[in-house]
């Protein structure tokens, strides 16, 4: 007999038996939070605070007043910067003109390091792209890195 099935006494009850107890409660507890005869109708608690006004962009915010990612001035002349946390790469090719990519390359979705000598550069493997269509200038990437759209504000950089 295994030690499932060995019952030391009167009312001694399996492992087995008590397991399955167990679970049989900690469903119907939960089973039991899901329901509500409070008259909420399903509706799910609030925190009493103001209220939010819905942007329609699905908690996006409002893109006219989107959050600057960085000013005209931080991003060199025929440089740019890495904004990882961001999720983009802005250049600017020649004076006044800002482009927006992707800070994943595309060889082998490692995130690009800097912005360096007109390229935007992977140190993982060496690819470099061109600040100026993210084109490949050096492989071993063998697709461009894609577009970011951005916004140009004043001074003020931001995503489309």
């Amino acid at each position: 007999m295994s030690d499932d099935q060995a019952l030391t006494g009167p009312g001694t009850q399996t492992r087995r038996a008590l397991l399955t107890g167990v679970g049989a409660v900690g469903a119907a507890v939960v089973l039991a939070a899901c329901g509500s005869d409070d008259g909420n109708d399903g509706a799910a608690p609030t925190s009493g605070g103001p209220a939010v006004p819905s942007t329609g962009d699905a908690g996006g915010g409002d893109r006219q007043n989107a959050q600057s990612l960085a000013t005209t001035g931080d991003i060199p002349v025929g440089g740019g910067k890495v904004l990882a946390a961001e999720g983009v790469v802005i250049t600017q090719p020649t004076a006044g003109q800002f482009k927006g990519f992707s800070p994943i390359c595309t060889h082998q979705n490692c995130p690009v390091t800097n912005v360096d000598g007109g390229t935007i550069n992977c140190t993982c493997h060496g690819s470099k792209f061109s600040i100026e269509d993210g084109s490949v200038k050096v492989g071993p990437a063998t697709k461009p890195l894609p577009p970011k759209d951005i916004k140009v504000t004043g001074d003020q950089i931001s995503l489309a």
